[in-house]
């Protein structure tokens, strides 16, 4: 019986030619010849072809090349090529269950403009009621469609340019999109958001986990880029979290990868409420009683995750415990991860980000109580834009790959 060869094929050799001058083309500005070939390690007949066949598909513009500069004095001056970087635009969404968050970016992957805002009366508590459930699939819908407009309008693009757009929602979704509803409240987000927004505007929807997106943004741009053994963990509201090992994002069998569902059966932790969450029902907790604190400069209804993280930085004593007790409940949580997945690095993500550097110290010193392989930890420079910086990654992604599947002229 012959075995099938595993040598990659010539089309698969051009796709991969195609995809590194992108990737070098939207890293960088005006280049040559010599510029791709340096930069992509392609011989020069190749870097050639490959730049004219990206040229003829619109996505690089070739310059004039004009001798008044003083670069060429002598011979024919080398042709230039920069990426025609409004050839077309994507959009990334981030929905959650309070709000979404709508970005718009060109083909360089820079956000040209972005919007956000809250789902009619959703507020997050940590009970076991199932916030914004009285809100239909359609006014969902409606919110998340205006939302992404009012973003296009901003960054002046018409509908009619956007090449993909990508979402992002706190619920598993398998590889072909579909979600995963088995938890109270993912059903909430299983919307019909694909078809909706396809018969509005003829977009092609992808859909994803908002921690799967969170973890490609982040190694995108973020603090995990080069690594290729990371979890990223969205710590804001709930728990949630995204897995890249060996460079490849894990989606398990019908999107579950990377679920925190598990941590109600932790021992120190036993639900999924994150960071934010947490900090402002303790911090509501102590204002109910009389201890001498700062936070009573707020109203217990009005306090948030910022006012405490501050409040601490001041030496407020009361504001102190609540973070060791965010430390140890975040050690728990991280040591349950690192035991799973054994990630090098695990980063905290989402809104929380921006305060949460205050506890990796912390977290680190106890992280040897609940685990044996103790990974590298960080917060997350990109705050609560990560998810909507994944969703633009991965509409990218698809756009290239859209584009590079068409027939090669070289094949």
């Amino acid at each position: 019986m012959s075995v099938p060869s595993s040598s990659p094929t010539p089309q698969m050799l051009r796709r991969a030619s195609l995809r590194s001058v992108l990737d070098f083309m939207r890293a960088s500005t005006i280049v040559t010849i010599s510029d791709v070939m340096e930069g992509t390690g392609l011989a020069r007949a190749t870097a050639i072809s490959v730049c004219e066949e990206i040229m003829d598909r619109g996505w690089i513009t070739e310059l004039e090349n004009q001798r008044e500069f003083g670069e060429y004095l002598k011979g024919r001056p080398a042709r230039r090529f920069v990426l025609n970087q409004e050839a077309g635009y994507v959009v990334g969404l981030d929905v959650g269950v309070s709000k979404v968050t709508a970005v718009v970016s060109n083909l360089r992957g820079e956000i040209v403009g972005r919007v956000s805002q809250q789902f009619r009366g959703v507020q997050i508590t940590a009970d076991d009621s199932i916030p914004g459930s009285d809100i239909s699939p359609r006014e969902r819908v409606s919110a998340i469609d205006s939302t992404a407009c009012e973003a296009l309008r901003k960054a002046g693009v018409t509908p009619d340019a956007v090449l993909a757009v990508s979402a992002g929602i706190a619920a598993p979704v398998g590889r072909n999109g579909d979600v995963l509803v088995t938890q109270p409240f993912w059903d909430l987000l299983d919307v019909g958001l694909k078809s909706a927004l396809k018969e509005l505007h003829g977009w092609t929807v992808l859909l994803a986990n908002d921690g799967n997106l969170a973890a490609l943004g982040e190694r995108w741009r973020g603090s995990a880029v080069g690594v290729d053994d990371v979890v990223v963990i969205l710590a804001s509201e709930r728990f949630g979290s995204g897995v890249i090992d060996d460079g490849r994002l894990l989606h398990g069998c019908g999107g579950g990868a990377g679920e925190l569902a598990f941590l109600k059966q932790v021992e120190g932790v036993g639900d999924t409420f994150g960071i934010a969450l947490m900090a402002r029902t303790w911090a509501a907790e102590a204002l109910a009683g009389s201890d001498d604190t700062l936070l009573r400069e707020y109203p217990a209804e009005a306090i948030e995750a910022e006012h405490v993280f501050a409040a601490a930085r001041q030496g407020d004593a009361v504001a102190r415990r609540i973070l060791d007790r965010l430390a140890d409940r975040m050690a728990r949580v991280i040591g349950a991860v690192a035991t799973i997945h054994n990630p090098e690095l695990v980063v905290i993500g989402g809104a929380v980000a921006k305060s949460a550097g205050a506890l990796l110290d912390p977290i680190a010193e106890q992280l040897p109580q609940f685990t044996a392989t103790p990974p590298r930890l960080a917060v997350s420079p990109l705050g609560d834009a990560v998810v909507t910086m994944g969703a633009v990654r991965s509409a990218l992604d698809f756009v290239e790959k859209e584009t590079l599947d068409i027939e090669l002229h070289h094949s």
